[in-house]
């Protein structure tokens, strides 16, 4: 059986500087891109729909396909949070907002100058 060296094992995990570091780049996990996922491109249209799958019932309203940074998408998630007057998150590149707030979502990316349509039931 050949002995293992740490070049094998994929290299430095660990550092007391940056904490976790990827064995690929040995940068830090937050700094990685060589693993970064890659999120599509897009038709330009954004889609906005209200899903209840496994959420127990509760609605959410769910907008995919906005074309921006994450530090944007952050940004537009908690301008239409606030105008809707509930909570919500980004995760995935699809920014979430609790309840049936679709209607409103629509015209509000409207203004924003974004090309919508509703996808769905």
């Amino acid at each position: 059986m050949a002995k293992w060296s740490l070049s094998d094992l994929g290299g430095l995990v660990y550092s007391t500087e940056v904490g976790r570091t990827c064995p690929v780049c040995r940068q830090a996990l937050a700094a990685c891109i060589c693993n970064a996922p890659k999120r599509p491109a897009g038709d330009g249209v954004v889609r906005v729909s209200r899903e209840t799958k496994g959420r127990a019932g509760k609605g959410v309203t769910l907008v995919r396909g906005v074309l921006l940074v994450d530090a944007e998408l952050v940004a537009l998630g908690k301008q239409l949070k606030a105008a809707c007057g509930s909570g919500g998150t980004v995760k995935d590149g699809v920014i979430e907002v609790q309840g049936d707030h679709v209607e409103r979502v629509m015209q509000l990316l409207q203004a924003q100058g974004h090309t919508v349509k509703r996808a769905g039931g």
